[in-house]
């Protein structure tokens, strides 16, 4: 749960934009750095939250610090037969399995939608299987990344494909948030 208690004692410190952003890996960069320092890591996936508009944030005391997503607000790796998000939250249930043109597997999940790391790749896709039951060939994924019907499942889902340029709209995330004034920085 982030704490937003120091916004009533200090209500109009400007946001911050362009410093902060999450990669596809699920790490935290500062102005391109990975960040590597675990007390400050777990500071921000602590404070990792949304607003109403959709763009994610870090909240330092009084000041939002907008994050800048290379794809997804969410990053999951596998604990086992589960997911978990970058910030070590669980994923939840997965609801629906997509994969994307460019050969990218994305969870909608209890938790919201996620990027799966792509270290985690080769496993998901050798336990897709296709209609008849033996293993998804590498025609039924090309299939469906170029956006013909496929019929690939993994575990109970159907695999399906999605445009990576519609992701934020329908899943209501601002991927790039910047400031309404450009001296808002």
């Amino acid at each position: 749960m982030v704490d937003l208690s120091a916004i009533a004692k200090w209500p109009d410190v400007p946001a911050c934009y362009g410093w902060l952003s999450l990669d596809r890996r699920g790490d935290w960069r500062l102005q391109g750095e990975r960040v590597t320092h675990r007390g400050l890591i777990e500071f921000i996936n602590r404070q990792y939250g949304c607003d109403e508009t959709g763009r994610w944030f870090l909240q330092n005391g009084p000041q939002r610090v907008f994050v800048s997503l290379a794809y997804t607000p969410w990053v999951f790796h596998r604990e086992g037969d589960a997911f978990v998000s970058h910030t070590g939250q669980p994923a939840g249930a997965v609801l629906a399995a997509f994969l994307d043109a460019d050969g990218n597997i994305l969870l909608k999940t209890e938790l919201g939608i996620g990027l799966l790391d792509d270290r985690e790749l080769a496993g998901f896709l050798a336990e897709c299987c296709e209609a008849e039951g033996g293993p998804a060939g590498e025609e039924a994924f090309l299939a469906l990344m170029s956006g013909r019907p496929a019929s690939i499942r993994w575990r109970e889902l159907s695999l399906q494909g999605i445009a990576a340029v519609d992701l934020a709209k329908r899943y209501k995330f601002v991927a790039q948030p910047a400031a309404a004034n450009p001296e808002n920085r």
